[in-house]
């Protein structure tokens, strides 16, 4: 074949990869998600959401403000999912390199020494051998393989960039839920050294009663029992406190050691809880996106085990110039080749058809992966808001218990001093439920807040 023929080759192999590839690879498509109600007795059309609030708006609390912005710089599973960002750009670019030709450069000199009993008389026994040369080499993507590997390459960006903001909204609620609860910790430890100084005075009281023989020494000794157990719970409150203080540190990337915090009481939940639409989480959502990322990578890996099935069409091309002689080595010893190959797979053993199931179980899988986590999100956020409305609906009754309960214990103690009508198990059983009152309170409270922090990740909210 004539030379000038082969600078139409790249054309042709362009027009053919237009046409062919379009047959044997399937465009994308969106995975159906149905419409689905996913928010649980919640019917709104309005589509304002909290998730597009970003975190240093939706929380007031300096101090928790500061701690992000330090997790956020310092997290050591953030910096990890940020160099599995740059691995896959890296990844890409080799998937974008390999629809491109091959060129490599190659000098060589070489020395041989021949038998004398094959040279021609008068002939030198030592042969050199000196070139300069050009190779290359392109595979047409003809079937479109290639140009689906760098789609797949490219999903996989889209998802580790996904994964990266998904692991940013948890660690900013990890971070808020254990400040909270660290608070709540705090509150309940007060509490019950509070408690303890206060039954501290009712054994003073009862033994001074049972001076003045109006309580036995059986109150004497329950009033005491009653002091030990509330100071025995102080060491459990303090073990919390410190573990969580741990924990918050490890996800701030610090070493263990204290965490600056205010008071639970200090902290309201002032933005109204707006959920907007349920279409509006596949958005917001990073680990949907990241699932959808992953779809659609298996599906170009689906189009990629098709095209094994076709030929593949090689063009290689080498030249330079090659010389006995460095003298003369520019003359006349130009050299250069062409060449086209087809290679068609027969018998393989049944790879290619392995290959290819093992791919479409692999897409049903990633789609079966994206419609739970749409559900997942759906029962978080179902979960989050009825958690924060039980919160709330028990505000009222328990401010009453605990107001009518402290009025108890008021009453018993001042029965068990002047009357014979009740006895220290009526002023035990009173103090403790207080106690417990009021420690489920600051419950009430913590489950309010780590409700909103949960409905804020589980809508998709912190990564903006």
């Amino acid at each position: 074949m004539n030379a000038r023929y082969f600078r139409y080759i790249p054309l042709l192999l362009l027009v053919l990869s237009l046409d062919f590839s379009c047959k044997v690879v399937k465009p994308y498509q969106n995975p159906e998600t149905g419409k689905i109600n996913l928010y649980r007795d919640q019917n709104t059309a309005d589509t304002n959401s909290i998730a597009t609030i970003p975190y240093q708006s939706f929380f007031t609390d300096t101090v928790l403000k500061n701690l992000i912005n330090e997790g956020l710089s310092k997290n050591l599973n953030l910096k990890i999912a940020v160099q599995k960002i740059y691995e896959a750009q890296y990844q890409l670019n080799i998937s974008k390199g390999a629809l491109l030709p091959n060129v490599n450069g190659n000098v060589s000199a070489s020395r041989a020494k021949l038998p004398v009993v094959s040279l021609a008389p008068g002939t030198s026994d030592i042969s050199n051998n000196y070139q300069i040369g050009i190779s290359a080499s392109w595979e047409a993507d003809i079937w479109g393989q290639l140009s689906s590997a760098k789609r797949s390459a490219y999903a996989n960006l889209l998802q580790t960039d996904a994964a990266k903001r998904a692991i940013q909204t948890q660690l900013i609620a990890d971070i808020a839920a254990n400040y909270y609860y660290l608070q709540a910790l705090d509150q309940q430890l007060e509490i019950t050294q509070l408690a303890v100084q206060y039954r501290i005075k009712d054994v003073e009281t009862m033994k001074a009663l049972k001076e003045g023989a109006i309580v036995t020494g059986a109150s004497v000794v329950q009033s005491e029992a009653n002091r030990y157990s509330a100071e025995v719970a102080i060491p459990d409150i303090k073990r919390n406190i410190r573990e969580t203080e741990n924990a918050i540190c490890l996800l701030l990337g610090r070493t263990p050691g204290p965490v600056n915090r205010l008071k639970l009481a200090d902290e309201q939940v002032n933005i109204p809880l707006q959920t907007g639409l349920p279409a509006q989480l596949l958005k917001n959502r990073p680990d949907i996106q990241q699932a959808e990322y992953n779809f659609k990578a298996a599906f170009e890996n689906t189009n990629l085990a098709h095209t094994y099935f076709y030929p593949s069409f090689n063009i290689t091309a080498a030249g330079g110039f090659s010389n006995i002689s460095l003298k003369d080595f520019f003359v006349n010893s130009l050299f250069y080749n062409l060449a086209a190959g087809l290679t068609q797979p027969i018998f393989n053993q049944g790879i290619n058809k392995s290959r290819l199931q093992t791919a479409e179980a692999r897409q049903l899988e990633a789609l079966y992966s994206y419609q739970q986590t749409i559900l997942t999100a759906g029962q978080e956020v179902s979960n989050a808001l009825y958690a924060y409305q039980a919160s709330k609906d028990k505000d009222e009754a328990r401010a009453k218990q605990i107001e009518a309960l402290t009025k108890s214990v008021q009453y018993t103690q001042e029965l068990l001093k002047y009357s014979s009508a009740t006895n220290y198990i009526d002023v035990l059983t009173s103090e403790q439920s207080l106690l417990a009152a009021r420690l489920s309170g600051i419950n009430d409270k913590l489950q309010q807040l780590q409700a909103t922090v949960n409905l804020y990740r589980a809508l998709g909210g912190g990564w903006r």
